[in-house]
């Protein structure tokens, strides 16, 4: 269902920013930066791209899916003020910003900025170095935008200080921002090489940043009832941002907040998670709500609120994301929290969000079931039709509201985007099941599927089996080669501080809630387990480790 207003992500934050100019829209370090400070930030950013040159040099009309009309900016930041508001002045000077994540080294870098053609990038002082030694293998990369911080480090050569561009004065003609425009979100390279997501930023708002409030299959209809709307619950909705901006997730949550005319609340360690500090903070500014990406989030904040004394009665919700919760970290929250409601949502930067489930205190959970929109379903595993409730195993899918293709990759962009029945659909690679009563059940990514002994095994059911120990802190499973199954499963598991449990004790929690099949072959215990700083599992990293680890046992034998 669409909309009659062609939204671009530039007038959506400014209608809101004119509706409610004094309210606080963010609150980080001690700055309390109001939507009218921010809008005037935001043009600074946005004259000076357009100063330099960079916007729009071909219209979406005379595009295919896989290509882009647009300049491309790297957003190469931790989480901050600078990050929003570097990623709406693109918006507004029709530049293309993209996610560019804050632990890529020299190649990784590399890769990704190659792969997107960007012609400028926005970086911290502290990354300068690391900018600095790859810069004379990047002919197109022509604006850096140093932003300065604790490092001390001087500007680059040719860069410019951030601060200083937002005093641009306007240029003669400003560009007038699409709802056509780009939004470009590459995903994050756990089980690949990262990919561009292009979508039209109407469709990425209607479909995933407030553009559809809700519970609601009703889109907003114009800018006046976003400015209405926002007028009417202006301040009422805080969100404690913990996930990093370049997280799709977080940025949709961003947005979110915008349409309602909240207050986005930024932890002051935005290195790493301190959650007393994160506590803290939330008591103090009553937030409402406080999205998670699975237990590496939720269970360091959790053995706080155990241990502390924080005033939370204000936390209606925590928005689970990306990576699921396991059910001890589950009942722990809500036992602790008993006034919550935890919602557990589904999407991906292919698709948008999808499909959610509700859980409070005393309700009964069915593992991986959630309720899917009107506009996603189940498509048959030869991807030839769309599957009836209780009709079983297929792809997870979603029509309508999707991407516009891949970055530069034809073929992809046309695999991942086919058409059934004469309607487009995304399918980025999730197994999911379709229950009798139209329910979803998520089976897993089909990239780190494991086919043991021609089983197919999804890694997140036996993760979710092990995570019920109550000794496991984390647990990532992955398939490693074996002679006699072709691949076996295996757990890389990292157990609580002072805890421990023996590889009879995890296969026996593990027979509780699944076939023997599954069960891991063995148990490689590590100190930490690798995860992205959103929180997502690192399979290539846990893969490697395994293997290692029979390297290893077969080297000892």
């Amino acid at each position: 269902m669409d909309s009659g207003t062609n939204f671009n992500l530039s007038d959506v934050f400014g209608t809101v920013a004119e509706a409610i100019a004094d309210q606080t829209f963010l609150v980080w370090r001690g700055r309390r930066l109001s939507y009218g400070e921010v809008n005037r930030r935001v043009d600074g950013f946005a004259n000076y791209l357009t100063s330099v040159g960079l916007g729009c040099h071909t219209e979406r009309a005379g595009l295919e899916g896989h290509q882009s009309g647009q300049d491309h900016l790297g957003i190469y930041l931790r989480n901050g003020n600078e990050y929003l508001e570097a990623m709406i002045g693109s918006y507004r000077s029709r530049v293309a910003p993209f996610n560019v994540s804050y632990r890529y080294v020299e190649d990784e870098l590399l890769y990704l900025l190659t792969d997107s053609k960007a012609k400028a990038l926005v970086y911290p002082a502290e990354f300068a170095p690391r900018v600095a030694e790859i810069l004379d293998r990047l002919p197109d990369l022509r604006v850096l935008i140093q932003v300065a911080d604790h490092s001390g480090h001087e500007l680059l050569p040719g860069a410019v200080d951030y601060e200083t561009i937002l005093a641009t004065p306007a240029p003669a003609e400003m560009p007038t921002p699409s709802g056509d425009d780009l939004y470009i979100l590459y995903t994050g390279g756990t089980t690949g090489m990262p990919k561009g997501v292009l979508w039209r930023q109407h469709d990425i708002f209607l479909s995933s940043m407030g553009g559809r409030p809700w519970g609601s299959d009703q889109p907003l209809a114009s800018h006046e009832e976003l400015a209405e709307k926002a007028r009417a619950s202006a301040g009422a909705v805080s969100m404690m941002m913990i996930p990093p901006f370049m997280h799709g997730a977080a940025q949709w949550a961003a947005f979110n907040a915008v349409t309602m005319g909240g207050r986005v609340v930024i932890p002051d360690d935005v290195e790493r998670m301190r959650p007393a500090e994160v506590l803290r903070l939330a008591a103090e500014e009553k937030v409402l709500s406080m999205p998670v990406v699975g237990d590496a989030i939720a269970r360091p904040l959790l053995d706080e609120i155990e241990a502390g004394d924080y005033d939370l009665s204000g936390l209606f919700t925590i928005t689970n994301g990306g990576a699921p919760l396991s059910p001890t970290v589950r009942e722990r929250l809500l036992t602790a929290l008993p006034h919550l409601m935890l919602l557990d949502a589904v999407g991906a930067s292919e698709s948008g969000a999808q499909m959610s489930t509700a859980t409070t205190a005393g309700a009964e959970v069915q593992p991986a079931t959630f309720t899917p929109q009107y506009d996603t379903a189940v498509v048959s595993a030869d991807l030839d039709r769309v599957l009836a409730p209780g009709e079983g195993k297929g792809w997870l899918a979603r029509r309508d509201l999707i991407p516009l293709g891949y970055l530069g990759d034809e073929a992809k962009t046309a695999k991942t985007f086919p058409t059934i029945d004469g309607v487009r659909w995304s399918v980025p690679g999730d197994r999911a099941n379709v229950l009798s009563d139209g329910r979803i059940q998520l089976l897993g990514r089909d990239s780190v599927t494991i086919n043991s002994g021609g089983e197919k095994i999804f890694v997140e059911e036996v993760e979710r089996a092990i995570a019920a120990h109550p000794s496991v802190y984390d647990v990532v499973v992955v398939g490693r080669p074996s002679e006699r199954w072709g691949s076996e499963v295996i757990a890389v598991v990292q157990f609580a501080e002072g805890a421990d449990a023996t590889d009879e004790e995890l296969v026996e929690v593990c027979r509780t809630s699944i076939a023997r099949y599954k069960i891991p072959k063995a148990f490689v215990r590590v100190p930490k387990v690798m995860r992205s700083p959103a929180g997502k599992a690192d399979y290539r990293w846990a893969k490697e480790v395994a293997v290692n680890a029979d390297a290893e046992a077969s080297t000892a034998v």
